[in-house]
């Protein structure tokens, strides 16, 4: 990018975010990480642990493992070739990631590997409120237990995780069948959807070709007549399925978790088998969805790693955000208790030692360094958001005394300095 010359000087240009690429702003950021310091406490006491894995994968690996079907690997991922390397890609999911980095490191460790992630993803899609270019992801996998009864388990922890952060929200369940019972339903899904295909939308006609499967999530209401009536797999259900799908429902029960059957609740990607759920809420109208997922026991395998089982979910955490917000419920303060206000070039000494002993025992405290006239660090003190102010100067420091006012009833109380902790803690 070249500056315009202006008068033979060159202007400054102001260079704004990448279109899609969200910024949390700091009135934004405490829920962000209230979201995250549930999760780790929620996920910790059902066993899962904490991987980082890196935002730049192999692009095989999503063609693969996501599949190339699929409109995140056909249009949506960011690739790119590296020097002396194959295409690269920003991971446009975390799942995939995930289970790389168990084959790489995990997948011969002995005993089941519950793991967890948060972070970025991206995906070249039509940026609109709640879902960006970049956007937020938290997620689990768990690998080596094929019983049901640990997809039930993960399901009751993300209620668990939801439930934390008051968010209302409704569960559907279903199963997408298995490579023996899903080849023959697909084939009949197809013929039915190929003899109504005049009735369906595009975006469903251009599905019925690439993963029929797909086109029974369509929204669309012009499409709700046909594919109300299509086959359900439910219906044609092997018998490991239909026992799988019968213990989840039954664990379910056993934990308390409500829940409502849906047959055309499916995934968007190809490697999910047996088990899929979704957490919907009202909040938002529209886009219900708050978190889903399901079983993947051949994706290990797919991606070279030994036949493994594993069931896992993600969350968005863009549209947790906005959920939180719609509900009412408060940002967590991490505003300053206490807001020093110096008198003088002493008192100003004063209250960075002050500030000092406050920080130490984890009271989050603030003051202006430019000091200037009292009235100015009040209203500085005011838009930090502080709960208390304390003038500081001269006298103050001779004394160990001062005022500690209350920015929101205006009272004021006298203190012993050294007590101020105790205080404002009270």
């Amino acid at each position: 990018m070249h500056a315009r010359p202006v008068s033979g000087i060159y202007a400054a240009v102001r260079i704004n975010g990448v279109k899609g690429m969200n910024d949390v702003l700091p009135a934004e950021a405490p829920r962000w990480q209230e979201m995250e310091s549930v999760a780790r406490q929620v996920f910790a006491v059902y066993g899962y642990r904490e991987v980082r894995t890196p935002a730049v994968e192999h692009a095989q690996l999503f063609a693969r493992g996501v599949g190339e079907a699929t409109d995140i690997v056909n249009k949506e991922m960011y690739v790119f070739e590296d020097k002396g390397e194959a295409l690269l890609a920003l991971r446009p999911e975390g799942t995939a990631g995930v289970v790389r980095a168990f084959i790489e490191h995990g997948a011969y460790v002995e005993g089941p590997q519950k793991w967890f992630y948060i972070g970025p993803m991206f995906r070249r899609e039509k940026p609109q409120r709640g879902r960006y270019r970049q956007f937020h992801q938290i997620g689990c996998e768990a690998f080596g237990i094929a019983e049901p009864d640990l997809d039930a388990e993960q399901i009751a922890m993300l209620a668990d995780f939801l439930g934390r952060l008051g968010v209302a929200a409704r569960l559907k369940i279903n199963t997408v069948g298995d490579a023996e019972c899903r080849p023959a339903y697909l084939a009949e899904l197809s013929g039915y959807l190929t003899a109504h295909r005049a009735s369906l939308c595009g975006d469903c006609n251009d599905r019925l070709e690439r993963n029929p499967l797909r086109v029974l999530d369509c929204k669309v209401p012009s499409c709700q007549p046909v594919l109300e009536k299509a086959p359900r797999l439910l219906d044609r259900l092997c018998d490991g399925c239909r026992t799988h799908f019968e213990r989840v429902r039954a664990a379910l029960a056993a934990l308390g978790v409500a829940y409502e059957v849906d047959p055309r609740l499916v995934r968007g990607l190809d490697y999910y088998v047996r088990t899929a759920f979704e957490f919907t809420s009202d909040a938002l109208g529209a886009q219900s969805a708050v978190a889903g997922g399901g079983r993947y026991d051949r994706l290990v395998e797919t991606l070279g790693g030994p036949p493994t089982p594993g069931v896992g979910f993600a969350l968005g955490q863009e549209r947790l955000s906005m959920i939180l917000e719609r509900s009412g419920r408060a940002a967590p303060d991490r505003l300053p208790l206490v807001f020093f206000v110096s008198a003088d070039a002493e008192g100003a000494l004063e209250a960075l030692r002050r500030a000092a002993e406050l920080r130490r025992a984890g009271i989050a405290c603030d003051l202006d360094p430019r000091g200037g006239k009292l009235k100015a660090q009040f209203r500085q003190a005011e838009r930090a958001g502080a709960r208390y102010a304390v003038v500081l100067g001269g006298d103050e420091v001779r004394t160990g005394r001062a005022k500690l006012k209350d920015l929101k009833t205006r009272e004021e109380t006298p203190i012993a300095l050294s007590e101020l902790a105790r205080t404002v803690t009270r």
